[in-house]
């Protein structure tokens, strides 16, 4: 007997959809609401909704707890995503206030409605949080924390959003411009003590977020990279001094663009890092605790290092490099040597040499421009050829020095019973665009010019009025030097060289052009020089 006295058929045959439902489960078995949908050809919407009114009403019983069941859901194109479906089961109630079926509780709606209340799961979580003042956790370790107390995962940001709302909490998550999201692990969440005065326990909140973050960094490259970010900026603060974004690149050691991602990150959650464009181009980061004249004087040392770095001097230089390497292979079946650079824009072809010793202001290692080799014959040993360039003038402590480095090189040198020497079979060459007419060398009572003191050091000179010489042989007009003062960098060295080779009689039309696709170029050098 139901409410008012009746059978369930009695009941049930004044409603058609109820009454099929309670005739597919008079068999006993138990059944979820999909079941029931397919077995009746009813709606999902009013089989629900039936289905509440009959446990309601006293004809069915329902789980105590819901089933959890983990499945992939298939979108088309879009692919395949995974979800969790809780449902209950529902067997005929047959006059009992419960059974077990298949070692499964299923009650009336009294004694569901019991079990509901028999905890609050608002009361537990903010109770778990103040609990544990001194940590922050993430949304996804509350949830951990309280799963046995029948917390599901949608119950915590559901409750903290409005104890946020009452003061009681404080929430962190990836912030953008205009929003907020959260974690992989979820949002950042800690209790506010309410002891304290507001701005006093909203700080020591956001401490515990910080360190709830640097935490989970060596499981989250992006916050492993976040958090190196802001030691860098934080430690260069101390040290009074401003980062570069290449600087950056060598501690992070990622691509570009995870490291634009990192730092779009490190300035959300770190709002004390600051950034800064010397000449509206360069980025540099500091920390906002920096002393304002610090800060000044650390700007206008980066800005005298770009001048020097970047200016026009240093492009023609490394353009010079470039183009005596198109020399020398235009002229030798060179095959050049390569290696890969850590630092982004240094050419592969330039080689870094251990030393034994320093050589003038270099410690354990030194840069030479190309490093090539020949083989003169089928049974003759291969030579090498080291390169150095230098654009402006060259004198005596030029060569001594590129002597020095390859002679204390552990690549390029040996210990003769004389001291330590060049290898034989290793030629350097030093470029120039020009060399001192005056420099003479004293050697015991004699008197050489600067190419035969380098003649006798074994390294030959290579100047731009040779290069120039070859290129008016093949009825280029145009000069080395013209090449590497309008060129933007090696690359483009190259192949306006190569162009100008191949086709001699429009040599202008192509400089010219050249020369009107690098103006920006050629302005930000002239700011540069200005800008003291």
């Amino acid at each position: 007997m139901l409410r008012g006295g009746g059978s369930v058929w009695d009941v049930a045959s004044w409603y058609p959809t109820r009454s099929r439902i309670l005739g597919l489960l008079a068999d006993g078995k138990a059944r979820c609401s999909r079941d029931i949908a397919v077995g009746t050809g009813l709606g999902a919407s009013a089989i629900n909704e039936a289905l509440r009114r009959c446990w309601a009403l006293g004809y069915l019983l329902r789980t105590e707890t819901p089933m959890v069941e983990h499945v992939k859901v298939f979108r088309g194109r879009g692919g395949a995503t995974r979800t969790v479906r809780r449902y209950h089961l529902y067997v005929s109630a047959d006059g009992l206030a419960e059974v077990q079926v298949d070692g499964r509780r299923f009650v009336n709606y009294q004694l569901g409605r019991e079990v509901g209340k028999s905890q609050s799961k608002s009361k537990a979580i903010l109770e778990f949080l103040r609990n544990n003042l001194e940590r922050a956790f993430f949304s996804r370790e509350v949830y951990d924390a309280l799963r046995e107390s029948r917390v599901k995962i949608g119950d915590i940001m559901t409750n903290v959003r409005r104890f946020e709302r009452q003061g009681l909490v404080f929430v962190r998550g990836y912030r953008t411009h205009d929003r907020e999201t959260p974690f992989a692990k979820g949002y950042v969440i800690t209790f506010i003590d309410q002891s304290k005065s507001r701005d006093q326990a909203i700080a020591e909140a956001v401490e515990r977020t910080n360190k709830a973050l640097t935490d989970c960094a060596s499981t989250n490259p992006v916050l492993e990279r976040v958090r190196i970010i802001n030691d860098t900026v934080v430690a260069s603060a101390r040290l009074r001094d401003i980062v570069s974004v290449q600087f950056l690149n060598e501690k992070l050691a990622c691509s570009e663009h995870e490291r634009e991602a990192a730092l779009i990150r490190a300035v959300q959650l770190y709002p004390a890092i600051q950034q800064t464009k010397l000449f509206e181009t360069f980025r540099y980061f500091y920390h906002s605790s920096m002393d304002v004249d610090d800060l000044r004087a650390a700007i206008l040392l980066k800005q005298n290092y770009i001048r020097k770095v970047k200016g026009q001097h240093n492009r023609i230089g490394h353009n010079f490099e470039a183009a005596s390497e198109w020399y020398i292979d235009k002229n030798m079946k060179a095959e050049f040597w390569t290696r890969t650079h850590r630092t982004e824009g240094i050419d592969s072809r330039r080689i870094i040499l251990h030393l034994l010793r320093p050589v003038g202001p270099r410690g354990q290692n030194a840069e030479v421009d190309r490093v090539w080799q020949i083989t003169p014959g089928p049974i003759a040993k291969p030579i090498t050829y080291v390169l150095s360039c230098k654009w402006s003038l060259v004198r005596r402590g030029d060569i001594d020095d590129f002597f020095n480095v390859l002679r204390w090189s552990k690549l390029f040198g040996v210990d003769t019973p004389s001291g330590r020497q060049v290898k034989q079979g290793t030629i350097g060459i030093f470029a120039a665009g020009s060399f001192d007419p005056r420099g003479t060398v004293r050697i015991n009572d004699n008197v050489v010019s600067l190419a035969s003191y380098a003649e006798r050091l074994n390294i030959q000179i290579l100047k731009s009025a040779d290069m120039n010489s070859k290129l008016r042989e093949h009825g280029i007009s145009a000069t080395v030097q013209r090449v590497c003062k309008i060129a933007k960098d090696e690359e483009e060295v190259r192949q306006v060289l190569e162009k100008l080779w191949n086709n001699p009689e429009r040599q202008e039309a192509y400089l010219a052009e050249v020369e009107n696709r690098n103006q920006r170029l050629y302005e930000f050098e002239r700011t540069l020089e200005t800008e003291r």
